[in-house]
């Protein structure tokens, strides 16, 4: 009896979970039961982005690197990557009957003969150099706030990798015309390859396919601009992004938010259709800047001629550092030795600064990390102004670079500023070297006494403009309290003091590792300016003198909330 029944039971219809009949739904459902994608997209959807607007530094990067993408693959179905010579009969009259490269021919093709085809040349153009700026611009929002603290310093590589590779990847895109100013861009090129040391004949040769200019540059370039450069570029935009997910968005400092949350919006709906808005705006932006003004007009230079030289040409800006740092580097560096010309003229300023610029950038984050011995996770941001001995690096080194980009002009500034190029190129000189040093001391002057500011607004309140006289004739300004989120963003961080180690019974490399750690942490934070503690802010509240508020600080001195002794109006700690 029991057999029997188990037997019809086995047979019944079990009940099953309704599938969706069709749809969107119906669709989602077949592909989460074959993928198990619908964990991790509900994952995604969910996931918190802070707001603010300097964020938006990397989303306008991201958003000019898909209309390249766009643009390029509409400019491959008509470019011709070829150093083949042809005689041009287009429809731009001045150039008919003239001879050129194919690559130069197809170029004027689709400016002229291809409907919408010139629209698409200035937007390809536009977006390439919007996609640098913004990367730059990104980089120094990263560098200003330590966002490439623990754990993002794969992401801060990544990002300066994608910097080195978007200029390379610019160069080679506006070589590809074979029009005169781009070949004579490879022309010095093709010199600074020569510059290198013993292997730079080889070098030469190698990528031109022989003598200079040959047939085969514009072919490689072309096959490395739509190939391999943009699959490694999208391979590490992609990473920079899981990353971005992983490790979590970092934040702006405020009331409620620490280095266990994300105070924002998630992904889905909010972020989702602001991202989606903002791609329009960026798109629209570029594409009316590419209708209204025009950029690399190939036909008013003319097919590229090994023995003609474009008068007073200069490379796009984001090359206009290493033009420059060729043409400060005086004549006399270049020497012969062990039978080979050693051109330290050009080969330091051309081809060693490249990586070495772009070196400095990714090991600096280990660098700091080694200062401050801090091995802790940060997705709190710093104000810039709160990390003055940082952000006078960073202003430092763009001081630097925008030495070297405006030096890459000095024959331009010569002629229309009726000067001797000589003595522009010494000025040029003493600023290259003397202009970073100067940009360091003036920005930490500066964030100091903003931090000054700040403390003496949290303690003394807002300047309200309003006097007020006492019952015994003194006349005095009204001060307005602070609300508790504005304080809590100019007291909310943390003033790192030197390391101090003691180096007594130390020695040998033990001692000069302390004190070499010593000299660096004094240099970083020995001028500091400490956040107002509670106690101090107390005091202030109750209008109490001078003996109360440095009572209150004594006080906190004691605690390991506070390390410091008073001057004045405002707290600053180390070593004099």
């Amino acid at each position: 009896m029991s057999t029997a029944a188990s037997a019809r039971d086995s047979h019944a219809p079990t009940t099953q979970r309704q599938d969706p009949k069709g749809g969107l739904a119906g669709v989602s459902n077949w592909i989460d039961e074959r993928s198990g994608a619908a964990k991790g997209v509900r994952f995604l959807m969910k996931k918190v982005f802070p707001d603010h607007w300097s964020f938006m530094l990397g989303e306008v990067a991201l958003y000019s690197f898909i209309i390249l993408l766009i643009t390029g693959t509409f400019l491959t179905f008509w470019f011709v990557p070829s150093m083949g010579h042809t005689t041009y009969n287009g429809s731009y009259v001045p150039l008919q009957g003239i001879q050129m490269s194919e690559a130069f021919a197809s170029t004027l093709d689709i400016s002229f003969d291809i409907r919408g085809g010139l629209l698409i040349r200035q937007l390809h153009h536009w977006a390439a150099l919007l996609f640098v700026v913004s990367i730059m611009m990104h980089m120094f929002r990263v560098f200003f706030t330590g966002a490439f603290r623990k754990p993002r310093e794969i992401n801060w590589v990544i990002g300066t990798l994608l910097f080195m590779l978007a200029v390379i990847e610019g160069f080679m895109g506006y070589s590809l015309p074979d029009d005169l100013l781009s070949g004579t861009g490879i022309r010095a090129m093709q010199g600074f390859i020569l510059s290198t040391p013993i292997v730079g004949t080889y070098i030469s040769y190698g990528l031109f396919g022989g003598g200079f200019p040959g047939e085969m540059i514009i072919p490689r370039f072309y096959s490395l601009h739509i190939l391999l450069i943009p699959a490694i570029m999208v391979a590490l935009l992609a990473a920079h992004l899981i990353l971005l997910v992983v490790h979590k968005h970092t934040q702006y400092p405020g009331p409620g938010r620490t280095d266990k949350n994300v105070v924002g919006f998630p992904l889905m709906p909010v972020y989702m259709a602001k991202a989606g808005g903002f791609f329009f705006i960026v798109f629209g932006i570029t594409a009316l800047i590419s209708s209204l003004v025009g950029i690399n007009a190939i036909w008013a230079y003319g097919p590229y001629e090994p023995t003609q030289v474009t008068a007073g040409s200069q490379p796009d800006w984001y090359m206009g550092f290493a033009d420059g740092a060729l043409r400060l580097l005086p004549g006399f560096l270049e020497f012969v030795a062990l039978g080979h010309t050693w051109s330290m003229n050009i080969f330091p300023g051309s081809i060693a600064l490249l990586p070495i610029f772009f070196g400095m950038i990714a090991i600096y984050p280990w660098i700091e990390n080694w200062v401050t011995g801090d091995k802790r996770e940060h997705h709190v941001l710093d104000r810039p102004r709160n990390a003055p001995t940082r952000t006078a690096i960073g202003m430092g080194f763009a001081v630097f670079y925008a030495v070297l980009m405006f030096a890459a002009g000095n024959d331009i500034m010569a002629i229309k500023l009726h000067m001797s190029i000589n003595d522009i190129t010494y000025l040029f000189r003493f600023l290259v070297i003397f202009g970073p040093i100067i940009a360091f001391w003036v920005t930490k002057r500066i964030c100091l006494s903003l931090q000054r500011h700040d403390r003496d607004l949290v303690l003394h309140g807002r300047e309200s403009g309003r006097i007020v006289r006492t019952p015994e004739g003194r006349f005095f300004e009204a001060h307005e309290e602070l609300d508790e989120f504005t304080r809590w963003r100019l007291v909310g961080y943390e003033a790192q003091a030197p390391s101090n180690i003691d180096t007594s019974g130390l020695e040998g490399k033990e001692l000069k590792k302390a004190k070499r750690r010593n000299r660096w942490t004094n240099f970083y934070f020995r001028d500091r300016i400490a956040p107002v503690t509670p106690a101090e802010l107390e005091a202030a509240h109750h209008h109490g003198d001078h003996e109360e508020l440095e009572a209150a600080v004594l006080e906190d001195a004691k605690s390991d909330q506070f390390v410091g002794e008073l001057h004045g109006g405002s707290e600053e700690t180390g070593q004099r």
